[in-house]
């Protein structure tokens, strides 16, 4: 599940340690693994929050390095995005034509939606689609050890909307890409935003059985 409201509540560094150190293990074909991981906290997330606030405020924009969505999305898959915004904003009383707030909302992704720690994870450019899979295997890993820690997470594909930014933060190489982020902390279970579980289509919409 993704939270997307937390707690002020810092996590020792000892467990995102232990958490990255079984994560390690993730698949990855070849065990090339082409991983590199980033934790801000503290100052350092702070600053990132505070300037990427400032130059939002000012309505800078950088391009993405790559497109997280194909244009013209299809169906059905199109119509799964569009009911996911919809009851992320009913949930926050936030109207369709309001779009002043949902961009606001959206924003909020750039606060790593209030977290303590934030990990960004890039890898050389000269990857493909294999390796950037790995990359998804390794993710997913930490999110469900962070949730066997009693901790919450947020992946944020997102933050590939500011490459220019976050490569001097970060200080990536010219061959490196920034491929998302995540929010990691403990989840503000009180908050309405949490209470969002997504519509996932039925089983037998994708899943074609062969000789069973």
């Amino acid at each position: 599940m993704s939270v997307r409201a937390f707690l002020q509540k810092p996590v020792p560094r000892e467990m995102i340690q232990d958490i990255l150190d079984v994560a390690r293990r993730a698949p990855s074909g070849g065990n090339v693994q082409p991983w590199r991981v980033h934790v801000l906290a503290g100052s350092p997330l702070e600053a990132l929050r505070a300037l990427v606030a400032g130059r939002v405020a000012a309505g800078e924009r950088e391009t993405a390095q790559y497109d997280v969505y194909p244009a013209n999305l299809w169906e059905p898959h199109r119509s799964y995005r569009f009911q996911l915004g919809e009851e992320l904003y009913a949930l926050l009383g936030i109207a369709r034509e309001d779009k002043a707030g949902r961009l606001r909302q959206f924003d909020e992704n750039y606060r790593c939606f209030g977290a303590p720690v934030a990990l960004f994870f890039s890898l050389d450019r000269r990857f493909g689609p294999p390796q950037w899979s790995d990359m998804g295997m390794l993710m997913q890993t930490i999110m469900l050890l962070a949730v066997e820690q009693g901790l919450a997470t947020c992946a944020q594909e997102s933050w590939s909307n500011w490459p220019e930014t976050m490569a001097v933060v970060l200080g990536l190489n010219p061959s490196e890409i920034l491929f998302s982020g995540m929010a990691l902390g403990y989840a503000d279970e009180a908050a309405p935003v949490n209470q969002l579980r997504s519509s996932r289509a039925a089983l037998e919409s994708f899943c074609t059985w062969h000789g069973l």
